[in-house]
């Protein structure tokens, strides 16, 4: 009892000393050594050296530090900032790139959605109805995704802008981007039950009924646009992804790519084996003009939206955007290359068809014989009209 009523008036002895001398030898002695054993014979010495060192250990504990919790933050009176975020590797280049793109893709679109609609009204195919409403949804997809998200947005406001305006912002975008795919869709399956199914697509298309899938489309990209209201910025989403998070992404990859690919690959193989026993039972038949424009819209699809979706599951499984640049690097390019998909068409239905070009030939003309017709009109000197006979010189009325 005498040996522990000398250690606890020794501990408290050392308390004062640490309190009045906390940057004394004793403390730095004590983080020095906080868990070193006495050496020789137990007795009060020892008890008192053991007690030295369960306070030193307390204070220790108690001391701020830059990693530590708990007790230290309530010390400090912050909690740690949070690290460093990633930077943008590509400098203003993807500015550059969409507002060319913008600039380009735009007008040639709306070009494309004259000449088809002049097509659609003269020849009355389906086909030509949802080619219009691909490049329909492909403005609509530049002016919400491309000017609204990312240069508005994204450069020009720096993503300081309300959160329901960018989750409203969000449905729109989505909602564009599901138009877009599963109008294809449409076009694909039109395509195949054309060519596979000759009798039943005679009876069964219309123009009617092709602006009638068109409309369901729409109203179903819109209605599955709105989940991802929730979606996550993941420029700045830096916690571990939650279930909404993992499901909304999910939903995006399966919607956008991995479904509407499949439909793409089954539906094209069954033409290309098709246009193959054709070729064998007679003579080689020629690939028709709408065929040929189905297999590269469907092939330019998936080839430039596939490093969006990779990336996309990268971030979602691997490492995030907000810590990792090479990563926020990967996904602005996958973005760029994703978004080269809505002004591609019009040079492929170039290539391809010979009357979209005489169509297009058309509309230049067209355009261009008002003006030429304004042009001659305000050139054109009026001439002088006549005049009544005057009095004669020096008469007055």
């Amino acid at each position: 009892m005498q040996c522990q009523d000398l250690a606890t008036g020794e501990q408290q002895d050392f308390y004062s000393v640490l309190l009045e001398e906390s940057s004394g030898k004793q403390l730095r002695a004590s983080c020095r050594h906080p868990r070193k054993k006495p050496q020789g014979d137990p007795g009060p010495r020892s008890m008192r050296l053991a007690g030295d060192e369960t306070a030193a250990q307390l204070w220790v504990t108690l001391l701020p530090t830059p990693n530590s919790s708990g007790l230290s933050q309530e010390f400090e009176g912050h909690r740690p900032e949070s690290p460093v975020t990633s930077p943008c590797v590509a400098g203003v280049i993807p500015v550059i790139y969409y507002s060319v793109l913008l600039g380009l893709g735009l007008p040639v679109n709306l070009l494309t959605t004259v000449a088809l609609a002049r097509l659609a009204t003269r020849t009355r195919k389906p086909s030509y109805y949802y080619l219009l409403a691909l490049t329909a949804s492909d403005i609509v997809t530049q002016v919400v995704i491309v000017f609204v998200g990312f240069l508005l947005q994204g450069a020009v406001l720096a993503r300081e802008v309300p959160q329901a305006v960018v989750r409203t912002a969000n449905i729109l975008e989505f909602a564009a981007n599901h138009a877009s795919v599963w109008i294809a869709v449409l076009l694909t399956v039109d395509r195949y039950s054309a060519l596979c199914h000759p009798l039943r697509h005679r009876a069964t298309s219309s123009p009617g009924r092709a602006q009638r899938a068109v409309a369901a489309v729409l109203g179903a990209a819109l209605l599955t646009g709105i989940p991802f209201y929730w979606w996550l910025d993941v420029w700045r989403d830096a916690d571990p992804p939650s279930t909404l998070d993992e499901v909304l992404k999910w939903a995006h990859c399966l919607i956008v790519y991995f479904v509407p690919c499949g439909v793409f690959l089954v539906a094209n193989l069954a033409i290309v084996r098709r246009l193959q026993r054709r070729g064998q039972s007679g003579p080689r038949p020629q690939v028709g003009k709408s065929t040929a424009i189905l297999l590269g819209v469907t092939t330019l699809f998936a080839l430039l939206w596939a490093p969006r979706i990779f990336v996309m599951l990268y971030h979602l499984y691997v490492a995030p955007v907000y810590h990792d640049w090479r990563v926020h690097l990967a996904l602005d390019v996958a973005n760029m290359v994703a978004m080269l998909n809505t002004a591609v068409n019009f040079g492929l239905y170039c290539f391809v068809s010979k009357t979209f070009r005489a169509t297009v030939r058309g509309v230049f003309q067209d355009a261009h014989l008002p003006c030429t017709l304004g042009s001659r009109s305000a050139g054109m000197v009026a001439e002088p009209m006549l005049k009544p006979p005057g009095l004669p010189k020096g008469a007055e009325l």
